[in-house]
C-alpha cells in the first residue's frame, strides 16, 4: 500500500518554514550589518550587495557563520547544557529521591522493632496483633471478640504500629 500525503498540508509546511527562514535571514542581516564575511568587502567596509537575491544570500552566509561560531566553542559550547542537566538531576534527587529514601529507612527501622504483642496495620488497611515473629514475616491475629484468624504477613507489608479505633464518632447536636 502506498502512503500518500496531502499536497496542501505539505505546501503549507514548506511555506511556513520558508517564511520563518526568510524572517531569520532578514533579522540577522540587520543585526550583523557591520560584520563582513571574507571576500565580500565593498566600499566603506560594507558587504557588496547589488541585488535583492544577493542580499538574501549574504544574510544566509551570516546565519551559517553564526551557527558555525556557536557550535565551534569546544568544551565551553556544551558546558551550559551539562550544567542544566546536573542541576536538574540535583533537584530531582534533593526533592524526590532523598525524602523517599528517608521514609523507607524509617519504615524498615520500625518493621525491625516490632515484637510479639504489638498491634499493627498492614498495607491493605487490616489491623491485627502480632503473635509470632519470623525471619521475613509476622504471624498476625486478626478479628474481634473470639473470632480471630492467624495470618502470616510479610514484614514489608506492615505499615506501622497502631491500634484500631472501634468507637463511633460523637454525633453533632445542632
Amino acid at each position: 500500500m502506498v502512503q500518500t500525503y496531502n499536497k496542501f498540508e505539505r505546501t503549507d509546511e514548506k511555506n511556513m518554514i520558508q517564511s520563518i527562514v526568510n524572517g531569520i535571514q532578514q533579522l540577522t542581516f540587520f543585526a550583523w550589518e557591520g560584520f563582513v564575511p571574507d571576500g565580500e568587502i565593498g566600499t566603506g567596509g560594507q558587504p557588496a550587495v547589488n541585488q535583492a537575491g544577493d542580499a538574501a544570500a549574504t544574510a544566509g552566509n551570516y546565519v551559517t557563520q553564526a551557527a558555525e561560531g556557536a557550535t565551534g566553542g569546544g568544551l565551553m559550547g556544551g558546558l551550559p547544557l551539562i550544567l542544566v542537566y546536573v542541576a536538574l538531576f540535583g533537584g530531582i534527587w534533593f526533592f524526590l529521591l532523598r525524602p523517599h529514601k528517608r521514609r523507607e529507612k524509617k519504615l524498615k527501622e520500625l518493621q525491625s522493632t516490632i515484637k510479639t504483642g504489638d498491634n499493627v496495620v498492614t498495607n491493605g488497611g487490616m489491623f491485627g496483633k502480632v503473635t509470632d515473629v519470623g525471619t521475613d514475616c509476622f504471624v498476625v491475629e486478626m478479628g474481634i471478640s473470639g473470632r480471630t484468624v492467624k495470618v502470616p504477613i510479610l514484614k514489608t507489608d506492615v505499615l506501622g504500629v497502631r491500634e484500631p479505633v472501634l468507637t463511633p464518632p460523637p454525633k453533632d447536636t445542632v
